[in-house]
């Protein structure tokens, strides 16, 4: 599975995005480190890549990287994996401009339907969900690993498309 559709062109509000790539395994690693209490690995990366997984990395005007995410396709439904924006660049709207990025990628590869897992205690990125429009749609028990022990994962579906008739 290609990362991004041939004929898919990002409008220049997501011109910044630039397909996942080894070379960048470096920066995007020590952004996870930073981010989160429990990152995921380089193999978990790597893993992704190898899968054929829709990894896009976000750079400011500097190639500085700010922010990637990684999706999985899964017939006609996108599973958001991972999305992160660099901390001190958090609250400055990349995210929902990546979200966008994988919405206008998944209308383009016949999906129907974002969904994902959020941690139940990461209130700003369900807000954020909330606000770009997806819905609680389940719960995972005890889906993240937590200082001491474990964390429900609150997971939210958004629908692209009506289904067919």
């Amino acid at each position: 599975m290609s990362a991004q559709p041939k004929d898919l062109v990002w409008p220049p509000s997501l011109q910044a995005l630039q397909p996942l790539r080894t070379v960048d395994l470096d920066e995007v690693m020590a952004i996870e480190s930073v981010a989160y209490s429990h990152p995921w690995t380089r193999g978990n990366f790597v893993d992704s890549m190898a899968a054929g997984y829709a990894g896009f990395v976000m750079r400011d005007a500097q190639a500085r990287l700010c922010g990637y995410f990684l999706a999985m396709q899964v017939i006609d439904e996108m599973h958001l994996l991972n999305i992160t924006v660099v901390p001190e660049r958090q609250g400055q709207g990349l995210a929902r401009r990546m979200l966008d990025a994988l919405c206008l990628l998944s209308r383009a590869r016949g999906c129907h339907q974002v969904w994902l897992e959020v941690r139940e205690s990461n209130v700003a990125a369900r807000r954020l969900y909330d606000r770009y429009g997806f819905a609680q749609s389940g719960l995972r028990r005890g889906y993240y690993p937590a200082d001491g022990g474990r964390e429900d994962a609150i997971l939210m579906t958004l629908r692209l498309t009506e289904p067919a008739a």
